[in-house]
This record gives structure tokens, C-alpha cells and sequence, in this order.
């Protein structure tokens, strides 16, 4: 009866607990060795085709070589809610002109809507806002004709533009300090559209924008209709 011989184990790299001698006859080594005219066959290695041009490779050097990479960046239109049509009286939630309203004019190529208060009534001259920070109420304004070719996105950046930021040191000298004074074009044009558009607005009307909206103790506005 041939008893089971037991796994050798590796005491270290190439190296197992019986021995290299004993090893070497366990594997069998030498019948392939004597087999071979006294040489270990050798296998050529099998030539790996070449890939297909423009296909990538299966794997990436280990080193990062820079390669320029190409995004495609597809624009697509920002959409309107429903809610929001010209002449909707929206409310302004956050900003500098928080609570106040204002009436919604149109829809800027860069997705932005563009309002005015009018600035006669509230203070609120014609601005850019995200429709993301505003509350569209039930209650609409007939707009009459208005000519807004004027104001476009590269109007409103023209006039961010002018408005350099303040250094350390301008801004501890007090003496230095001016009140921002706005172009002439710029106060024209609000004059022009504010004439436009406040014949279109009735006593009840101009009372409602010129009041800010505001949210007392107990106000619920998730069960509120605007």
C-alpha cells in the first residue's frame, strides 16, 4: 500500500521543507529532463497580434504620460416652468432684494430670467435672476410692447464688469471710499423701460409691487396659493 505523501511546504522562495533533491523527484523533473535529451523543453511564446489601429489598449503605462483629453460639452437650453410666463409677478427670495416683487420680462440665452420691479415703484431695476431663487404667484401683469434688444447677458456682464474688487488697502482707506456711480446708458435705459411699463400697471397693481413679501408667526407656506 503506497501511503499519501504529505504537501510540501515552502519554508522559503523556492525552497520547501523536504528539500531541493526530494523535490526534484517528487515533481518528476528528471523523467522530463531524460525525456528530453537531458534539456527542459522550451516553449516559444506565442506572439500577441498586433492591435487594430485606433482601437485603445488593454492596459495603460504604468507612468502618467499627459495626453490632451477631448469633452464633449453639450449645452442643452434651460427650461422655463411652467409657472413662469411674461408678465408673472414674481417674488425674489434670496439676494439683495430679498422679498421683494418683481415682474418677469423674458428669458436670457444663458437661461437666466430678467425682471424689473419696476425700479420706480420698489426699487428693483432690471437684473438677471436664477429661477431657482425666485416664487412664481398667480398674479400676471399685460405687458405692453416692450423693446428689450438692449438687455442681453453680455449688457448685465459689461456692467459687473466695471465693478473692480477692492484691495486690503482700499478697503481700510475710508477716505477713498466712493459711492458706485452707475453710467448714464445704464439709468437711461432703466427710465425707458420703467415709462414702458408702468402704464400698463393700475392703482391695486402698484400697491402690490411696491409692498415686500414677508412671513409672520403661524404662516404656513407650503399651504399657501400665491
Amino acid at each position: 500500500m503506497v501511503k499519501p505523501t504529505k504537501p510540501a511546504t515552502y519554508v522559503a522562495s523556492g525552497i520547501t521543507s523536504v528539500g531541493r533533491s526530494k523535490t526534484y523527484r517528487r515533481r518528476g523533473l528528471f523523467a522530463l529532463k531524460k525525456k528530453n535529451n537531458g534539456k527542459f523543453p522550451v516553449h516559444k511564446k506565442a506572439e500577441k497580434p498586433a492591435p487594430a489601429p485606433g482601437k485603445p489598449p488593454r492596459f495603460y503605462p504604468a507612468e502618467e504620460v499627459p495626453k490632451p483629453l477631448s469633452h464633449r460639452v453639450v449645452r442643452k437650453p434651460t427650461k422655463l416652468r411652467e409657472s413662469i410666463t411674461p408678465g408673472t409677478v414674481l417674488i425674489i427670495l434670496s439676494g439683495r432684494f430679498k422679498g421683494r416683487r418683481v415682474v418677469f420680462l423674458s428669458q436670457l440665452p444663458s437661461g437666466l430670467l430678467l425682471v424689473s420691479g419696476p425700479f420706480k415703484l420698489n426699487g428693483v431695476p432690471v437684473r438677471r435672476v436664477n429661477q431657482a431663487y425666485v416664487l412664481a404667484t398667480s398674479t400676471k401683469v399685460q405687458l405692453p410692447k416692450l423693446d428689450l434688444s438692449k438687455f442681453t447677458d453680455s449688457y448685465f456682464k459689461a456692467a459687473e464688469a466695471k465693478s473692480s474688487k477692492k484691495g486690503e488697502k482700499e478697503f481700510f482707506d475710508q477716505s477713498q471710499a466712493k459711492k458706485k456711480e452707475l453710467s448714464a446708458e445704464y439709468v437711461n435705459n432703466q427710465k425707458t423701460l420703467d415709462a414702458a411699463l408702468m402704464p400698463a400697471l393700475d392703482a391695486e397693481m402698484k400697491a402690490y409691487l411696491a409692498t415686500s413679501f414677508s412671513l409672520k408667526d403661524g404662516d404656513r407656506p407650503h399651504l399657501m396659493k400665491f
